[in-house]
């Protein structure tokens, strides 16, 4: 996340939001950010909000995603929300959204459904 820029915007049980400005060090060839960006915030945003409603020192991994990029990413920055649907003591289902955020508005530019799984230690 370091490297993309990305920034905690929301922490709350079960929410948590993560922001990435643009920049072109992020884009592919016709200019817009990379889906691999887009998905990691996505990804991120689910997993730290299923992480909120772990036990405490568990660990949080990817299981799967699903991915729908609807609109070109482009904008001054980029919002992803990531929300949990339903917690359990092992697997936790999350969606995600992410939004291109701008002097118009925001525009929702993709959506996500993954599981993660809860690791205890």
């Amino acid at each position: 996340m370091k490297t993309l820029g990305a920034s905690l915007e929301l922490v709350e049980p079960g929410r948590v939001h993560i922001g990435v400005p643009f920049s072109h060090r992020l884009t592919q060839q016709h200019g817009y950010v990379h889906a691999g960006v887009i998905s990691s915030i996505a990804d991120s945003a689910c997993g730290y909000a299923a992480m909120t409603l772990a036990p405490s020192g568990a660990e949080v991994l990817t299981v799967e995603f699903k991915i729908s990029l609807i609109a070109p990413a482009r904008d001054e920055g980029f919002l992803a929300r990531g929300a949990v649907l339903r917690a359990g003591k092992r697997l936790s289902f999350c969606s995600g959204e992410v939004y291109a955020i701008g002097k118009s508005g925001e525009e929702l530019i993709a959506t996500m459904l993954s599981t993660i799984i809860i690791k205890t230690v």
